[in-house]
């Protein structure tokens, strides 16, 4: 083996025509600029990372005991401290009678995104109060393409009694869907309206 053979293979960077690499100033190419990623905030919870008996016992909390829910497809996809992430599919059974997307089931959607945010982000004290809903104002910006939308949920402040969410809801090609400001109240522990058996008082009101 030549020296010259040599020297070529320990050569870094070296191209094939001999062409300079990127990120190389002097050969007028351009700077590589390298995004790094966030960082996950501390307190999130991604429910695809769950194991699958994990994932299926949160799938069947937020349906099981309320069969809109279950109706409409609702599931948790990300929480942290103070945000949650829920999806819902496009299908039948959220249209309205033109074959689009209810909105009913969109303000459905919301209220649950925001509602676990709330519950997440504030002192509310499950088994001492109770956390209900008291005001939700949905934008409807435009119809959806795929075939599920997503509503992330972001506190913006927490009160003793009064708490502010705002939510936005996208489709799969993360088009802008609806947006809506939300508050819940928490209030003194209520008991069911109707008490059956699946029936406890110590969860959020959604």
């Amino acid at each position: 083996m030549t020296d010259q053979h040599m020297a070529d293979q320990h050569t870094p960077n070296r191209h094939i025509n001999d062409e300079p690499p990127l990120g190389d100033p002097a050969a007028g190419r351009p700077e590589i600029t390298r995004v790094k990623q966030p960082e996950m905030p501390s307190g999130t919870v991604r429910i695809v990372d769950l194991p699958e008996s994990d994932r299926e016992f949160v799938r069947s909390a937020l349906r099981r005991d309320t069969p809109l829910h279950d109706l409409l497809g609702l599931e948790i996809v990300e929480m942290g401290d103070d945000y949650a992430v829920l999806s819902m599919p496009v299908r039948p059974e959220a249209f309205n009678s033109t074959g689009n997307l209810h909105g009913g089931a969109i303000a459905t959607l919301i209220d649950v995104a925001a509602g676990t945010a709330a519950a997440r982000g504030s002192g509310f004290e499950p088994g001492r109060q109770s956390l209900v809903t008291a005001d939700l104002h949905v934008r409807y910006l435009g119809r959806p393409h795929g075939d599920a939308v997503y509503a992330r949920a972001d506190l913006l402040k927490a009160g003793r009694q009064l708490i502010v969410v705002e939510c936005r809801v996208t489709d799969v090609e993360e088009r802008l869907i609806a947006s809506a400001d939300f508050s819940m109240m928490i209030v003194p522990l209520r008991k069911p309206l109707r008490p059956v058996a699946s029936a406890k008082d110590t969860d959020p009101d959604l």
